[in-house]
């Protein structure tokens, strides 16, 4: 009986308030949940996938304002500066070293305020391995390097700066 009235009362709460209460997570609009256990399926799949740019990704999620990415290197990547964007980095596995700040050497493209380079002079070294977690701002130059016979899997987040 007590179990009933609690039910009752926050379902009157909910629509008093003009709350929506989901019947489940799966119910709300935009919600995603990727477990440990499909990523390191996912990784496994990208590594048969690597390109000439020696990285393999994929798009998990574009909600317009920002997106969730995974990535795959199994070598150095192009420095990259993004005038417009944020990266947030959630290292999945292997190791590399996050190459930021500095100077971008051969500065190309520009369109939308994104640019890659051939290499950066200066930065800072940041070793990463899994569970790191990295936010990196807009318009920072930035690369990972990825050891010989190695490979770095991350999640990428990109959204706008505020």
């Amino acid at each position: 009986m007590m179990a009933a009235m609690r039910v009752l009362v926050v379902a009157v709460l909910a629509v008093t308030a003009h709350v929506f209460v989901p019947a489940s997570a799966a119910d709300l609009p935009g919600f995603a949940l990727w477990k440990s256990d499909e990523l390191k399926q996912r990784d496994a799949a990208l590594s048969g996938k690597v390109g000439d740019d020696h990285s393999a990704r994929e798009t998990l999620a574009d909600y317009k304002s920002h997106r969730f990415r995974l990535l795959y290197r199994d070598a150095d990547g192009f420095p990259e500066q993004h005038d417009n964007i944020v990266d947030v980095v959630i290292v999945q596995s292997g190791a590399g070293t996050l190459l930021l700040g500095g100077k971008m050497v051969n500065r190309r493209g520009g369109t939308n305020g994104e640019y890659m380079g051939t290499s950066i002079e200066g930065g800072e070294r940041h070793p990463l391995g899994p569970g790191d977690i990295v936010h990196i701002p807009a318009t920072v130059p930035h690369s990972f390097l990825v050891p010989k016979g190695g490979h770095i899997t991350y999640v990428l987040v990109k959204f706008p700066p505020q």
